[in-house]
């Protein structure tokens, strides 16, 4: 009698089994990584409401205060130098703050009063983030972005 043997296929992966497999893996991260950076740029953007409701509630308290809007960092507290606030970071670094204050004109027509404006402008890879470039609030509380006011601020 005479045993007869099967060849044994060997355990592994071929080749085409393998390459399958990174096109589908390659696929996956080319729908998530640009998913994900998205919201990441997105996430960043509450740094920038913050730093500009934070100065703005600042220009408030100064203004009940001494009566007039200032721009000078050391009088908001928000900063050791008196500079002007122009084009300062904030937070890590994904967002500048620029603040403007005006005074009251009685003269002009019709007259002027003080007022303030806050805004805090991407940076670096945050450019990216075309649909919120800036931020920006004013005395009367009205809040503006570019391009989009109600995507950005909610």
């Amino acid at each position: 009698m005479s045993v007869c043997f099967k060849p044994r296929r060997m355990a592994g992966f071929t080749l085409i089994e393998l390459m399958v497999t990174l096109v589908v893996a390659a696929i996956l991260i080319s729908i998530a990584v640009p998913s994900y950076q998205s919201q990441v740029r997105k996430s960043r953007r509450t740094e920038a409401r913050n730093a500009v409701m934070d100065l703005a509630a600042r220009e408030e308290r100064y203004y009940s205060v001494n009566n007039a809007y200032t721009n000078l960092a050391l009088q908001l507290g928000y900063g050791q130098d008196n500079a002007a606030i122009t084009d300062r970071p904030i937070g890590s670094g994904y967002y500048t703050v620029s603040v403007t204050a005006s005074l009251p004109d009685p003269g002009a027509t019709p007259p002027t009063r003080a007022g303030f404006k806050i805004t805090a402008t991407a940076a670096g890879t945050q450019l990216k983030d075309t649909p919120c470039r800036t931020f920006a609030v004013d005395d009367v509380g009205t809040q503006t972005s570019t391009p989009s006011a109600t995507e950005c601020w909610n």
